[in-house]
């Protein structure tokens, strides 16, 4: 079994490589290295490549049925049990960005969890629905972008449409 943990061990460092690439990227775009930041979006690429050959390799795609219901167990469980005991710990710790960080997602992953039941719901169905994100805190409505960010305040110039 420690090929399969390395496996999931390589997911993770992986994806999450990807990310903090992709946050590199934006902050180099910002200071106007735009070289360093398309290198950094490169970079970022192929650790996508490398992460999803791990999860293939682990089994971890299935039919899309059940990997919306995947997706669906592991929201829940970010949005009942996982948030809520690192809020707990980031007032516990007087740590305020933390437990903002961490009440965003928390109430964002809550809305995940309901489209992601309703997507299971219409699966088939085709039905053709716009997704935007709140680019402060995540929060991810359908249809179209709301004046202001019912979680986080944001202005409607702050939600991203998604393709």
């Amino acid at each position: 079994m420690a090929t399969t943990d390395d496996l999931k061990n390589a997911f993770a460092g992986e994806s999450q490589a990807n990310r903090k690439y992709l946050a590199f990227a934006k902050k180099a775009e910002e200071e106007g290295y735009k070289q360093v930041a398309k290198l950094f979006r490169a970079a970022a690429e192929a650790e996508t490549v490398h992460a999803h050959s791990h999860f293939r390799v682990l089994g971890g795609i299935c039919s899309t049925k059940e990997n919306i219901q995947d997706a669906i167990n592991g929201e829940t469980h970010e949005f009942t049990k996982m948030y809520p005991e690192m809020i707990a710990n980031a007032k516990k710790e007087g740590n305020k960005k933390a437990e903002q960080s961490f009440t965003f997602a928390n109430k964002v992953e809550s809305i995940h969890a309901n489209l992601y039941k309703k997507a299971l719901d219409n699966l088939g169905k085709n039905e053709a629905v716009d997704y935007y994100v709140c680019q402060v805190c995540g929060n991810t409505v359908e249809k179209q972008a709301p004046d202001s960010c019912a979680i986080c305040g944001a202005p409607k110039a702050q939600f991203k449409l998604i393709n």
